[in-house]
């Protein structure tokens, strides 16, 4: 009698580890994150769906330089140059919290922005990551009694963001980024102008460390040239990103002078940029550095 039951256990034994397999192999993978959409908070000129984690500080200097069309003698734009510092702090995970300060007009900015669902693989994949984003910009000089504006309010720039971004590989990444810019009517500035836009953009890997990114906003120049003394474009730049440990350095060309929202949406014109297609390109760099409170 025992030797029969020793060998229907025996017997049983894999029929109930198959069982078990097959049990797990219909509940699927699990559900996971996909991490890394992009490299940094910043595509070129706007924001990514990326946000900065938590307790975590990141240091950014940016540069543009003029016009690589202006030639030798001002050695391709490299003799005058617009710069811009900025904090981001992520306050949790996935609410970062940024402030900034250009030199152009002297622009204080802030912005907020939020993850609000994540890109998911596995069990109950979700097939993009979405993040809101609010952006403010103070040209906080003197106002003038005989000058275009006379009161600060006149002076405040907003713009609202949905960017929503998949990852589609380990090398290719792209996001969509409709706009509303928020500005007083040049016309009457006491009032608020929305301006709709709409931006894509994506990012290809060459390898762990460095990848091309592209970036195009489509603005409504129809109502951004009302009132306005000069021309303006639609922004467009190219770049590369290259990860060096804590840093990521971006190098970037673009028709864009300004390093804001309210700077490469509305102003891409005049003296703050022109036609990429004419040679009107801005050679320009940034530097990130993030820094842990998190102990």
């Amino acid at each position: 009698m025992k030797p029969l039951f020793i060998l229907a256990f025996l017997a049983g034994g894999p029929a109930f580890a198959q069982t078990d397999l097959l049990s797990n192999l219909d509940a699927g993978p699990a559900t996971r994150p996909v991490t890394a959409t992009f490299k940094s908070t910043r595509l070129l000129n706007g924001h990514t769906v990326e946000t900065i984690k938590a307790k975590h500080l990141d240091f950014r200097i940016s540069h543009r330089f003029d016009r690589v069309n202006k030639g030798v003698d001002e050695l391709f734009g490299l003799d005058f140059a617009t710069v811009r510092l900025g904090l981001e702090y992520g306050i949790n995970d996935n609410l970062t919290f940024g402030v900034g300060r250009s030199s152009i007009e002297k622009n204080i900015d802030s912005y907020l922005k939020a993850r609000l669902i994540r890109q998911t693989k596995g069990a109950h994949a979700f097939p993009v990551t979405i993040s809101a984003l609010g952006t403010l910009a103070l040209d906080p000089r003197k106002p003038t009694q005989g000058g275009e504006f006379k009161v600060y309010s006149e002076r405040l720039v907003g713009s609202g963001h949905l960017l929503i971004a998949r990852k589609f590989s380990e090398s290719f990444s792209l996001q969509l980024m409709p706009t509303a810019i928020f500005r007083p009517s040049p016309t009457a500035p006491a009032r608020t102008q929305v301006v709709p836009a709409v931006g894509i953009g994506g990012r290809l890997k060459f390898n762990k460390r460095m990848s091309f990114n592209a970036e195009y906003y489509w603005v409504d120049q129809n109502l951004l040239k009302t009132g306005q003394p000069f021309a303006t474009y639609n922004p467009l730049a190219l770049g590369v990103d290259i990860e060096t440990g804590g840093h990521v350095f971006q190098l970037i060309f673009t028709n864009s002078f300004g390093m804001i929202e309210k700077q490469f949406l509305t102003q891409t014109g005049g003296a703050y940029g022109g036609q990429f297609e004419k040679g009107d390109i801005h050679f320009g760099f940034s530097v990130s550095r993030t820094f842990s409170f998190d102990h």
